[in-house]
């Protein structure tokens, strides 16, 4: 039986990790639970779960850190949104314990710094983002010398039919209807502007140790691929399954096992599906992580914490939906070239990013 410890245990990630463990309890067993600031929730599921040990977000870093000594957890899933799940990743990897990673920040502001470390402890990083989930099994299936590209599909969002003239006047209620995905706010606009499938091209250049000229993203509105490898003689491999999140985090928990478990298995018959190209022109967000990915430096950094700035001030009607991009193009515009040494570099370069969004907002 396996310990999980989960952090950020109310939000979509949390919510489907406990759902196999309360499935699935002879294979699994809560350590422990984190939340960001829901302490009804975080008792109501400490309470279900027998788990003595929880904490929110404001009993800050020192807190996973005590939660990590007295649960000795087998594995940690970090299910916590944004730029805050950078650190706890790396308490995790400190502590030698495998991650279970769905904080895509953890990557694109530190994947070097993080990747350092786990080498360093010899800890396993498994990827539980459903696109990067599929490449990781895809690749270990068809070995990664034999991998010339990665294919990263991308539902389109709620606005993949609409002209440039519709995007100017969409609302933040539009932004949230996602065709396919029922995910948290921040995310969910983010698949809107495809900053998300941006961030997710970035995440798969570092996780996968590949150029991104080999990283393409493809349009497939039923979200039933979940991405593709192409393999050195063409051929295309692909992992698909119904659009549920549970898929991933399961194949996370039982690496490198493969097992029987209680989710239900796709069916081939009475499903469409279709491809497209990415509309870059008019989701330049997505054309701006791959500029970001291809600078280095501090860029990544950049990218995420401008998207952060601005997605927020969207949020809370300060401007409209395409000056997102607008204000992360401004910031990418300076200069981001230092790479950063150690985390405190990584804050510097965040921090001065955010600054220059809120300056151009």
């Amino acid at each position: 039986m396996k310990k999980v410890l989960v952090l950020g245990s109310t939000g979509s990630i949390g919510t489907s990790t406990l759902d196999i463990i309360r499935n699935m309890p002879e294979d699994f067993k809560v350590a422990g639970i984190t939340a960001n600031s829901n302490k009804e929730k975080l008792n109501t599921l400490a309470s279900e779960f027998n788990c003595p040990f929880s904490l929110t977000s404001e009993e800050g870093t020192d807190g996973i850190q005590r939660l990590i000594d007295e649960t000795k957890p087998d594995i940690v899933v970090n299910g916590i949104a944004g730029s805050a799940g950078l650190l706890p990743s790396k308490i995790v990897l400190d502590n030698k314990i495998s991650l279970a990673l769905a904080n895509k920040e953890t990557v694109v502001m530190a994947w070097p710094l993080i990747k350092s470390l786990a080498n360093h402890n010899s800890t396993n990083i498994i990827p539980v983002d459903s696109e990067h989930s599929a490449i990781f099994c895809l690749i270990n299936q068809c070995k990664k010398n034999n991998i010339d590209e990665i294919i990263i599909t991308a539902s389109g969002g709620p606005f993949r039919n609409y002209s440039k003239e519709q995007l100017q006047s969409v609302t933040l209620q539009d932004a949230l209807k996602h065709p396919t995905w029922n995910m948290g706010q921040k995310i969910t606009i983010d698949s809107a502007t495809l900053a998300n499938k941006g961030l997710e091209v970035i995440e798969a250049t570092r996780l996968f140790d590949i150029d991104t000229h080999h990283v393409k993203v493809v349009v497939h509105p039923q979200s039933l691929v979940h991405s593709l490898v192409r393999t050195n003689d063409g051929m295309l491999y692909a992992q698909i399954s119904d659009p549920d999140m549970k898929h991933p985090i399961f194949q996370s928990l039982v690496f490198p096992e493969n097992k029987k478990n209680y989710l239900k298995p796709f069916n081939l018959f009475d499903h469409e599906m279709n491809f497209y190209k990415p509309r870059i022109d008019d989701f330049p967000m997505l054309k701006y992580a791959y500029d970001a990915a291809q600078k280095n430096g501090g860029y990544t950094i950049a990218f995420n914490a401008a998207n952060e700035i601005a997605v927020d001030a969207f949020v809370k009607s300060k401007i409209n939906f395409l000056d997102i991009s607008k204000v992360t193009e401004k910031v990418l515009s300076k200069d981001f070239t230092l790479t950063p040494n150690d985390f405190n570099d990584v804050f510097e370069i965040d921090n001065m990013a955010r600054s220059y969004a809120k300056e151009f907002l």
